[in-house]
């Protein structure tokens, strides 16, 4: 790893499975990012409580100590600031975010959704997935733009839909997913190999642009190994 470690605030409003993921990832000396506080908008977020286990400072900014939601923003603004935040990772945080507060992180914020993007977005994409009957659904790692999960995809994974999945199955099979994914992204962000250019993901190399882009089905199910992903991103 080359120079200091990326200093990222994850986003939560729940129980963080992938907030956990990225906490065990930079656990890692040579992870190049190191999470440095987690903030919520639900005093009750379970995800709380792991990330002050894991020694993580956090904090809690709800909708209802705020008179509207530019204030809000304004209060996470000023604990990021706190923070010395230079990267946001979105880990189920369930509330819009300002277009002024988006504008101000445009390609520092990502987002991770479960679905294959552009497909099924908003809220029960695992039950959209099942009512469309497509044969692969998955995850994805995206920047934040103002309209809802759809700005530059920076990685996918891929899962398959089996005969006999429910709601709660394919939920189940595309969270392992998000968990091998959301740590692969992120690094890329931060060791500098991605941006946000206008509308699209631009990637240091024609290489990173393929290479460790997309987890295929099979290599989800093996538990692909981080490291020699990244170590095949030039």
């Amino acid at each position: 790893m080359n120079g200091p470690r990326k200093r990222v605030v994850v986003l939560i409003s729940g129980r963080g499975s992938n907030m956990k993921a990225l906490i065990e990832a930079a656990r890692n000396p040579a992870y190049p990012a190191q999470i440095v506080g987690v903030i919520s908008n639900r005093s009750n977020a379970a995800g709380l409580d792991f990330a002050a286990r894991a020694g993580i400072p956090t904090r809690v900014i709800t909708k209802s100590d705020h008179p509207d939601s530019a204030s809000q923003d304004a209060a996470l603004e000023r604990a990021l600031t706190e923070f010395g935040a230079e990267l946001i990772c979105l880990a189920g945080y369930m509330r819009l975010l300002t277009q002024s507060f988006v504008s101000h992180w445009s390609g520092r914020m990502i987002n991770i959704h479960p679905s294959l993007l552009p497909l099924f977005k908003g809220l029960h994409p695992h039950q959209q997935a099942l009512d469309a009957g497509v044969r692969l659904h998955g995850c994805s790692v995206h920047f934040v733009t103002f309209e809802m999960d759809s700005g530059p995809i920076i990685a996918q994974a891929a899962v398959p839909v089996l005969s006999g999945d429910t709601e709660d199955s394919l939920s189940a099979r595309t969270l392992a997913a998000e968990h091998k994914l959301y740590p692969l992204a992120l690094q890329l962000l931060a060791e500098g190999k991605v941006r946000m250019d206008g509308d699209k993901a631009v990637f240091r190399t024609a290489e990173s642009n393929t290479a460790a882009m997309l987890i295929s089905p099979d290599l989800v199910e093996q538990g692909p190994d981080l490291e020699a992903l990244a170590r095949s991103t030039p």
